[in-house]
């Protein structure tokens, strides 16, 4: 494994999304938001893209804008009939928000990747 300084956003990202539990303690799809924001405002305060961009994405990506912060726009996408309790989802549901969030922060990270490599490039 790269270590932590060498890794894209992207490969860190994949590298919590593989062992969230030694991230979180236990993976939870809440645990993980939670970790995700902290994430985004340390990069922030150093400068760093962050999450910048990431809401905005998602409603793109689900196609329709909700008062949701970026975790229920995930939660759309995941679970398209809904959910009852953000805090207390069935593990089934546990375990696809969580497979969601990671796969739609890697499509978003290469995405980002991308256009940075082309406006390197112009």
């Amino acid at each position: 494994m790269k270590p932590l300084s060498e890794m894209t956003e992207r490969e860190y990202f994949a590298s919590v999304g593989q062992r969230p539990d030694m991230f979180v303690g236990k993976a939870s799809f809440h645990m993980l938001t939670t970790f995700l924001t902290g994430y985004d405002q340390h990069a922030i305060r150093h400068s760093g893209d962050g999450l910048a961009g990431w809401h905005e994405w998602l409603v793109s990506r689900r196609g329709r804008a909700c008062n949701h912060a970026w975790p229920g726009q995930v939660l759309h996408i995941a679970l398209p009939d809904g959910w009852d309790d953000i805090w207390n989802l069935p593990l089934e549901d546990e375990q696809r928000a969580i497979k969601v969030l990671f796969d739609l922060l890697d499509e978003f990270a290469a995405e980002r990747e991308a256009r940075q490599g082309a406006q390197v490039s112009d």
